[in-house]
């Protein structure tokens, strides 16, 4: 048995450092993976901080809200609690009420309210450039309330933390550590990824406010349309659960990279075809001169 098939199917007499060293690295893996509860959410809120700062303290936060809710799931795991989701498909209701909360803070980066019905993007083609409001901030503080529901999320590393380590710490007060290091080595990933997708903007060369309504911009669509986006997979989820079996084998053993589900199409059309091409867009429009943005009043 190699390092990593060991990592992912933990077996035999373990010791609390080693269980704890184990979820860090199950943490980190799961960070630096295609998953659809965490990039989808960091890209969103990171290119909208468009910063390497602003970035990683939107992974930061993400996480911070991730970990402390894995601590409650391996806590309940440990007390045998865990169960319900044996028993049932919680995925469809999480991309629900994530989508939701994506598109209540998208609502508010594009429209400045948090409630704003707008399924169409709109496309005016004039000789003139179109004046357009610069959008909201990109609201850090929801990045919290994003990884507290993303936490519920469940899937091949909640499995391995829940079920198999957490019921091997030595006692009840140790239970949260499993969930609290694989937070921690998710949040580590996060923070990296959070400070190169904020980064990305300044590594183009444009000014201060072209950086700013380009990465706010993106983040709104990304948030606003990604967010409809899972709802409308987690709804169909919920009315047809087979769907979630859906998977391509890709013959690659470590989890979110050894299929093509649901999960990782998401990641695909939220991150790549809205976020990056609403960046490739807005930037094209903008070298274009086909906009000329205004500060909101």
């Amino acid at each position: 048995m190699n390092f990593i098939e060991f990592i992912l199917n933990p077996s035999g007499e373990l010791t609390l450092v080693s269980i704890i060293a184990i979820s860090f690295i199950l943490g980190i893996l799961h960070g630096i993976t295609p998953d659809e509860h965490t990039w989808p959410i960091t890209f969103s809120y990171a290119i909208g901080k468009y910063s390497t700062k602003g970035g990683l303290l939107a992974g930061l936060l993400f996480s911070l809200g991730f970990t402390i809710q894995r601590a409650l799931l391996t806590t309940i795991g440990y007390l045998g609690l865990a169960r319900i989701y044996q028993v049932y498909n919680l995925d469809g209701p999480v991309y629900i009420a994530v989508g939701i909360v994506m598109a209540i803070a998208g609502s508010y980066v594009l429209h400045g309210k948090y409630v704003h019905i707008h399924l169409i993007p709109s496309h005016r083609h004039t000789e003139k450039a179109e004046r357009v409001e610069m959008p909201k901030d990109v609201p850090l503080k929801m990045t919290i309330i994003h990884g507290l529901i993303a936490g519920f999320g469940f899937g091949a590393y909640a499995s391995i933390i829940t079920f198999v380590l957490a019921p091997k710490v030595p006692s009840l007060i140790y239970s949260p550590l499993p969930g609290l290091f694989f937070g921690l080595g998710t949040m580590t990933m996060q923070i990296i990824l959070g400070a190169f997708f904020g980064g990305i903007m300044r590594k183009m060369g444009y000014n201060e406010n072209d950086i700013k309504f380009v990465g706010t911009k993106t983040a709104g669509n990304t948030l606003y349309y990604g967010g409809i986006a899972f709802a409308l997979i987690g709804l169909l989820v919920v009315m047809m659960p087979s769907i979630d079996n859906f998977a391509i084998s890709t013959g690659i053993q470590i989890p979110n990279l050894n299929a093509i589900d649901i999960g990782f199409i998401l990641v695909i059309f939220v991150v790549g075809a809205i976020g990056i091409g609403s960046l490739v867009k807005t930037v094209y429009e903008l070298r274009k001169g086909k906009l000329n943005v205004i500060n909101r009043k």
